[in-house]
């Protein structure tokens, strides 16, 4: 009988060969991996108490933690679909969430509790509400006191298919309602099988959670880590000096994280000068970074960098970037340029460089089209929304909406998301492109380049800057500096210079939000979408 693809598996895995060793490292303390086996079996006891079965949806709204990560598997036992919560949205959003996705049951930390109050009475389908860390005054179930309820003896478990739903990972939307991607036992088993390949995942790996668990299951991180018995590092709270801090007490080995946020310890390092561990192999997905920004994470923190592609609807990761052995002989500038983009497709998955005919474009490095993808991590669809997924699969791929080149080795360069793609005068501008330029100068801490309007050219690139603290440049400085460095159609005409830029939780800049700041000091009425 052929073994059925289903996550369970994974902590079965560490328990069997890894039961004694650390598993979850948290600010107060650390458990093994029998013992989180242990904590998970009480866990799929009490939501059976719930009257949770198979199919049911369960949502958590928490932090990176020990109560989230088991939370993955304790709801795999019983057959529920897990719906992880962003924590930066607003109540009305979780409101829409909860009741969209047909939650039963929801885990939340009490100090995203107020998330939750205002929205309680609402709600149409949660029966129930456990708080993790509750205190007196907190008027629900206290999570701690519940699941020492239940036992730890071995939960019999739901007959669970791979076809089946493991989690409901909905969206960001600027625009209109959040969407329920479906990704299936099979889409999450198949994907960490292809992750721990390609980012060398080992048994003597310490990971530290600086992802949120929330945003595509911290791309896949409780499940392949734990099927390789690593050790999980979970802080609630993840600022530049608790990370470097806890990669020196801890000896993390990986992180996965957003450029902003390490681009913050760059800048932390700048200034403190902390112990830094080598060996730490940091995975980055999101706008692909200047080759100089990977040179000085990999020659000043001395850690490797590897950039990887992917979104939501394909579990996520669709293609890394890494050297590969005929190109050993290029020189570093040549390396650190390719390690600066989204690279090759990974085991199990098919990307392509499409025109808008569907044809592949030409690998020149120049010709551009949209990337598309099939692999065994690609949705089963949106939730309750048949038109829009049959508007992102088609004809068994996935269009991503990220615009992209490829070069002539296979490493996929992305330079936008369609919608983000500047056309001034009847040139395509990459705004990715332009923000990567930005960032070399040494008094700009972050950038972010958007299209406006220009009587002449149509639009014109304008940039949003976060400067050093001590810079007095100037906005006609940072022009002349993208002048000297790009086309000059390429080249910002316009500065705003920000305290800070906004941010997902997962710390991918939120352009819209730019588009609609400049509106409003323009005086104009009109909004851009997203």
């Amino acid at each position: 009988m052929n073994l059925p693809l289903v996550l369970t598996q994974f902590l079965d895995r560490a328990v069997t060969y890894y039961g004694d060793k650390t598993a979850v490292i948290t600010g107060t303390g650390s458990i093994t991996y029998r013992e989180l086996n242990g904590r998970v079996q009480r866990l799929s006891h009490g939501l059976q108490s719930e009257g949770i079965q198979k199919g049911d949806k369960v949502a958590y709204l928490a932090p990176n933690s020990l109560e989230m990560l088991e939370g993955f598997y304790g709801l795999f036992q019983a057959g529920a679909v897990m719906v992880p919560l962003n924590t930066r949205l607003k109540p009305e959003d979780n409101l829409f969430i909860l009741d969209h996705s047909e939650a039963k049951l929801l885990f939340a930390d009490e100090e995203l509790y107020s998330l939750i109050k205002p929205i309680k009475d609402k709600l149409k389908t949660v029966r129930k509400i456990i708080v993790h860390a509750k205190s007196k005054e907190c008027p629900e179930t206290g999570y701690d006191e519940w699941i020492m309820k239940f036992p730890e003896t071995a939960y019999q478990r739901a007959g669970v298919d791979e076809e089946d739903l493991a989690s409901l990972l909905y969206t960001s939307g600027t625009t209109g309602d959040p969407k329920g991607v479906m990704l299936t036992h099979r889409n999450n088993y198949l994907h960490a099988m292809s992750s721990m390949h390609a980012l060398r995942v080992s048994d003597r790996d310490v990971y530290l959670h600086v992802l949120p668990m929330f945003h595509v299951n911290g791309w896949g991180s409780p499940f392949y880590y734990t099927a390789n018995g690593a050790t999980h590092v979970c802080l609630k709270k993840t600022d530049p000096k608790t990370i470097f801090d806890a990669c020196a007490v801890y000896g993390v080995t990986v992180m996965h994280m957003a450029p902003t946020v390490l681009n913050s310890l760059l800048q932390y390092n700048d200034e403190n000068k902390p112990e830094i561990p080598k060996n730490v192999r940091v995975m980055i997905a999101g706008s692909a970074p200047p080759p100089s920004f990977v040179e000085r994470v990999e020659t000043e923190l001395g850690w490797e960098f590897i950039q990887v592609y992917g979104m939501t609807e394909s579990s996520p990761y669709s293609t890394y970037s890494v050297i590969r052995p005929q190109l050993d002989d290029l020189s570093s500038k040549e390396q650190y340029r390719l390690k600066a983009k989204a690279g090759f497709g990974m085991i199990g998955s098919e990307v392509r460089i499409v025109n808008e005919f569907g044809d592949e474009v030409p690998h020149d490095g120049i010709s551009i089209g949209e990337v598309t993808v099939r692999s065994h991590g690609v949705m089963k669809g949106y939730w309750k929304n048949e038109q829009a997924t049959k508007e992102a699969i088609q004809n068994g791929w996935l269009y991503t909406g990220d615009m992209a080149t490829v070069d002539e080795h296979g490493y996929i360069d992305i330079l936008d998301r369609k919608k983000d793609i500047i056309i001034s005068g009847g040139e395509n501008i990459s705004s990715i492109e332009v923000e990567g330029v930005l960032y070399e100068h040494k008094d700009i801490v972050e950038a972010a380049v958007i299209a406006v309007p220009h009587e002449k050219w149509g639009e014109t690139p304008h940039a949003f800057v976060v400067k050093r603290p001590s810079s007095e440049i100037s906005e006609q400085e940072i022009i002349d500096f993208s002048r000297s460095r790009l086309a000059h159609f390429k080249a910002v005409t316009g500065v705003t210079f920000v305290k800070e830029l906004p941010k997902t939780a997962s710390g991918k800049i939120q352009k819209v939000h730019l588009r609609n700041e400049y509106w409003d000091k323009a005086g104009k009425t009109g909004r851009f979408v997203n």
